[in-house]
């Protein structure tokens, strides 16, 4: 069967289409992807979708052997308005057959995408159409029905935004209430990349390693930009193996939609936090009413860190000194850690003195006081006054007097200053960031400490640590260094 005779069968069963509607929406943004775009053929809308093996970059440092479409992971979002006719192109560019399932979209059961049930598959080097109406709005996706467990365990996914009607003309429906300024959408998903490799293991079915937003893990993630005052939408998807509990810091918002529809705002409640099952959307709004950097992630813990290796022994609470120095005589190298945490290990690659396999993530970036202990499915909401670009621009400054303080403690070493001039998010470089956040103010009460009589030696990574002569840090190997006075 031709190409030509299967667009022909197809297209003879369905209506005639409805009057093409005014593209009037508020476009969606998709961090770290694009949108698909499409040309007329006469009242039809037609996209053109490529199934392909991609390279995604999921952060400066770690590239993944993928599929997606279009050169890309999640694929590019199709957005069209309720009441076009649509027609969407699929090549096969994969070294097997595929379908593409619209999830979600009301539509003929010939259309519906799954291969051997509904249709055969699209095999290597063909094109085939898929043809319709749109008969509702929302947040739906599209991926395959043909080896999922392969194709969409390595990124084969993408949105399908079909906005409301327009408010005037033959297509008018219900405006929107209220419309939302920033549109964001982000695909979650979850992989399990041993260390050191780059092609994703697909059999594995619980034990994932690396979380993603839009195929990105923090730092890699952009940021969510927005002016102050902005009514903010985000569309949440998820076909990965879990749940994802997604929570924002700093504000208060309404689920409004899922993929079978919208909710009625009587039975929509204030939340911190949602919950995006596999197989669904979720979509929230908010109106972004206090400047900051908002952190905007998943809730479960191991969701939100890079480079993660399981079946490790656990060192929590045991003291190593004695282990540490008999092993340190064969392997001078050797670093104890787990002690007192995983954080002790990720502040370690942080700040360099050592590193992890090749194609593998440190588990904290920086950040600018301290690293960010947080990777994986995070990103930030950053809201600004005044707003005219929406580029990154940089860490919130602090206004003075809102930060929290010391109050007592040992002394800490001098953190090295964060970099400012120029905020590196993401991968890209922006123009001139916001300045550094302000030290917190002094405390009136509290005495400076008095400096050491002689030099004394501390680890940089144990403040607490101090001798009276050079040595090494009994609880991380590392030469200790004289102290600041």
């Amino acid at each position: 069967m031709t190409f030509n005779t299967l667009t022909t069968l197809f297209c003879g069963a369905l209506l005639a289409a409805p009057a093409l509607a005014a593209d009037t929406y508020v476009p969606v943004i998709t961090p770290n992807g694009s949108t698909l775009p499409y040309e007329l053929d006469g009242d039809v809308k037609v996209f053109h979708l490529v199934a392909e093996p991609v390279q995604r970059e999921f952060a400066p440092g770690m590239v993944v052997n993928c599929w997606g479409y279009n050169g890309q992971t999640p694929g590019p979002t199709i957005e069209a308005v309720e009441g076009d006719h649509v027609r969407i192109l699929v090549t096969n560019n994969l070294p097997e057959g595929t379908s593409v399932h619209w999830h979600g979209i009301l539509l003929p059961n010939g259309m519906d995408g799954v291969s051997g049930l509904l249709q055969p598959r699209i095999l290597p080097g063909e094109t085939w159409a898929y043809e319709f109406t749109l008969q509702q709005h929302g947040t739906f996706m599209y991926h395959p029905h043909a080896d999922e467990m392969t194709q969409i365990a390595l990124g084969m996914e993408g949105f399908f935004i079909i906005h409301p009607r327009p408010t005037a003309g033959p297509t008018a429906g219900e405006p929107e209430s209220p419309p939302a300024d920033r549109d964001f959408a982000i695909f979650l998903a979850e992989w399990h990349i041993p260390p050191g490799a780059a092609t994703p293991d697909t059999t594995v079915m619980t034990d994932f390693n690396t979380f993603t937003m839009n195929s990105r893990v923090f730092p890699g993630t952009d940021p969510l930009v927005v002016r102050t005052g902005q009514r903010v939408r985000i569309r949440l998807a998820n076909l990965s193996m879990d749940s994802h509990p997604i929570h924002i810091h700093g504000y208060h918002f309404e689920q409004v939609g899922t993929d079978g529809g919208e909710i009625p705002p009587s039975a929509r409640f204030p939340e911190t936090t949602v919950n995006v099952p596999v197989g669904t959307t979720r979509t929230i709004e908010f109106t972004a009413g206090v400047p900051g950097d908002w952190p905007f992630h998943c809730h479960k813990s191991h969701h939100t860190m890079n480079g993660m290796a399981h079946g490790l022994p656990n060192f929590l609470g045991v003291d190593q000194e004695g282990v540490a120095a008999g092993v340190q005589q064969l392997l001078p190298d050797y670093t104890p850690m787990g002690e007192t945490g995983m954080g002790e290990m990720a502040e370690h690659m942080a700040a360099g003195h050592m590193r992890g396999p090749d194609n593998t993530l440190p588990m904290a970036s920086p950040g600018p006081y301290d690293p960010i202990d947080m990777g994986g499915m995070f990103t930030v909401v950053k809201v600004r006054d005044g707003l005219t670009r929406f580029d990154d621009p940089g860490w919130y400054p602090q206004p003075q007097g809102t930060s929290a303080w010391k109050v007592s403690g040992p002394e800490r070493p001098a953190p090295a200053p964060a970099e400012h001039g120029v905020h590196e998010h993401a991968g890209h470089e922006h123009g001139a960031a916001a300045p550094p956040p302000p030290a917190p103010a002094a405390q009136p009460d509290k005495p400076a400490p008095a400096p050491p009589s002689a030099t004394t030696y501390t680890c940089p990574m144990h403040p607490a640590v101090v001798r009276d002569a050079p040595g090494k840090c009994p609880q991380c190997g590392m030469d200790l260094v004289p102290r600041k006075p």
